[in-house]
């Protein structure tokens, strides 16, 4: 079996998925690279057919009638042969010593017959124009270089989680999750770190700056303009994050109260958007949505409120939306995201 599966999905990636490719190629035998050319119409199909026939024991290229970010990660969760798996988008690549010790890592602890159930490392905000990337680290939160469980886990700053970009799950608590993800749908690697994550109990932080995350290009899924544009999206990915988990049957404490914090933070940063784009569809929706929390979960609905980004994001008025838009953009530069 090989130890580590990497999904690498594309969509007309021929500009840039080639830097991806060759920063995995270092892992060798023990590591499968699934590139899965999600319907594209430039030459993403024949650079992952070349870079297939080339290294036919790592790589393996796919194709697929184009089903979005989410469709390709399921068929790669479909395909992958690995102990552990892997996200890499293709814009993205990752640090070489960072990759050998975090294989390293993995290796030895398949050796010893410990199966632990998601490995964390950091990712760095490769930002389009920054002199200096903020990288995001979990030393404060994360106990080092041993197995831990939930109740060795420390308190997460605000805006500190863990991304796709830092998780490595192992491949029978994806399959124990159920996690099918929506197709034709951005934001769904908020699914991907939160569904599965209830079924997590034993963790190893690894801490390198493994994953080096490009952030910045204007059609970019995470650029402001462009979510506001895709809000329906958004909205439907926040839903199905209360829809496919119940919190109240997530018995360890800190464990709950971790995915409770990041199932807020989606929620405020959904609320936001709505807010900023400024039509009265949208802040219906917005209105919307909330109901929606309310009738889903009373309980997390009254947290949410009571806490100082719920109540910021449902000020009433001209005025309360004011407030809500300075206080994000206070937070979007002290938390470092786009």
């Amino acid at each position: 079996m090989k130890l580590l599966s990497i999904a690498v999905p594309c969509y007309n990636s021929q500009e840039y998925m080639r830097n991806c490719i060759e920063s995995l190629l270092p892992g060798g035998e023990q590591v499968e690279i699934l590139v899965i050319d999600d319907g594209s119409s430039d030459d993403t199909g024949l650079i992952a057919d070349e870079y297939a026939e080339r290294f036919p024991l790592i790589v393996r290229a796919i194709h697929q009638k184009n089903a979005g970010h989410g469709g390709a990660v399921n068929t790669g969760m479909r395909n992958a042969a690995g102990r552990y798996f892997k996200v890499v988008d293709s814009d993205d690549w990752v640090d070489l010593d960072a990759y050998k010790r975090i294989l390293e890592t993995i290796g030895r602890m398949v050796e010893q017959g410990s199966d632990v159930d998601l490995f964390v490392s950091n990712f760095v905000y490769e930002k389009q124009g920054n002199l200096v990337n903020m990288a995001m680290r979990y030393r404060n939160a994360l106990p080092e270089e041993r197995i831990i469980t939930w109740d060795e886990v420390k308190r997460f700053r605000k805006g500190q989680y863990m991304l796709m970009h830092s998780v490595i799950f192992r491949m029978d608590v994806l399959k124990e999750s159920g996690l099918i993800l929506p197709e034709h749908t951005f934001y769904v690697d908020n699914l991907f770190v939160y569904v599965p994550m209830q079924h997590v109990k034993t963790l190893y932080y690894i801490d390198v700056d493994f994953y080096r995350y490009f952030i910045g290009r204007a059609d970019q899924s995470v650029n402001e303009a462009v979510m506001i544009r895709r809000i329906d999206q958004q909205i439907k990915v926040n839903r199905l994050m209360f829809e496919q988990v119940d919190l109240d049957s997530v018995t360890n404490v800190r464990q709950r109260r971790y995915m409770l914090n990041y199932l807020e933070i989606v929620t405020i940063v959904t609320s936001i958007m709505l807010i900023r784009s400024g039509t009265a569809e949208n802040l219906r929706k917005k209105r919307d949505l909330w109901q929606f929390i309310k009738t889903r979960n009373k309980r997390i609905y009254r947290h949410f409120r009571r806490g100082f980004l719920g109540a910021t994001v449902n000020l009433p008025g001209r005025f309360g939306r004011i407030v809500s838009i300075a206080v994000y953009k206070v937070s979007r530069k002290v938390v470092g995201f786009n």
